[in-house]
């Protein structure tokens, strides 16, 4: 898992780093300090969000994946299912599609791709739009805008985990400052004890501002950053359905449709034109 590998990439490279400059890694293990910063990290999210960003950025921390959701084997399927729906309505008109968007489980055709039929958001916004075709004569403009809106409002609810973390990553500096000089106000306060006594104190206080900084720069801003990439591969997902759909309504064959959805994705996961060509010729469609 990638995310993890880049998490401990990052813990061995400070604290092996520290270790064999000659720093013994006892000092650094300040459990007061860190629950300041934590927990005051933890309560900023908490007060700064409500239900729907917190229960959102929970579930996407929890959603992380091994690799990318959607690579380039995942986008042939897709190109493959909206090449043989369009030929069925090209073939034998849109009503035709009628009991396969009503139930996909049981359509012969999305039945060919369970990869893609295990995703909601791709199945639900291929259906929902195939069955505003069925059922009204929508002109190519007026179904471009509401898809629009649709991929608009996705990508702003899609984003509030990132921000979330964006923000809490920005906030636990500032939290490990006021932890250090706690510390230090507490060493200062011990007007009692020896100057060795007295530095390690102020060492320890010190410790605060190296955990906030770490926490933020270390593991909550890689985490929000994880989640925006995953928020916009799902994003270039509908788009490309947006796509292929649009050019359909606009009267291009399928083979031409699909090509037009093709041209929409990056090229990391882009299949080549003859790749495509072949792919959907050997679908059955």
């Amino acid at each position: 898992m990638l995310i993890v590998s880049g998490l401990i990439v990052v813990l061995l490279s400070v604290f092996g780093g520290f270790v064999l400059s000659g720093g013994s890694l006892g000092p650094l293990y300040q459990p007061t300090e860190l629950l300041m910063i934590a927990g005051a990290g933890v309560g900023a999210f908490i007060a700064a969000n409500n239900g729907k960003a917190i229960r959102a950025t929970l579930t996407a921390i929890s959603r992380f994946k091994r690799s990318a959701k959607y690579d380039k084997t995942l986008y042939l399927e897709l190109m493959g299912m909206l090449y043989a729906l369009l030929s069925k309505a090209r073939r034998e008109g849109m009503l035709s599609l009628e009991r396969d968007i009503d139930d996909p489980t049981q359509s012969p055709i999305f039945t060919q791709y369970p990869r893609l039929v295990s995703d909601p958001l791709i199945i639900l916004f291929i259906t929902d739009y195939l069955r505003l075709l069925v059922s009204s004569a929508m002109q190519a403009h007026e179904l471009d805008e509401l898809m629009l809106h649709e991929i608009e409002g996705f990508e702003h609810e899609a984003g509030l985990p990132s921000d979330a973390l964006y923000k809490v990553s920005d906030a636990l500096p500032a939290f490990g400052i006021v932890a250090a000089v706690m510390g230090v106000v507490k060493a200062l306060s011990a007007v009692n004890v020896g100057p060795d006594l007295m530095g390690q104190m102020i060492a320890h206080a010190l410790v605060g501002t190296f955990l906030g900084i770490y926490l933020a720069y270390g593991l909550v801003a890689p985490l929000a950053s994880r989640i925006d990439r995953q928020a916009a591969e799902s994003v270039k997902m509908l788009q490309c359905i947006r796509v292929t759909l649009l050019a359909s309504v606009q009267g291009l064959p399928p083979q031409l449709a699909v090509e037009f959805g093709r041209k929409a994705l990056h090229t990391s996961e882009r299949p080549g034109a003859l790749e495509l060509e072949t792919y959907v010729r050997g679908s059955g469609a």
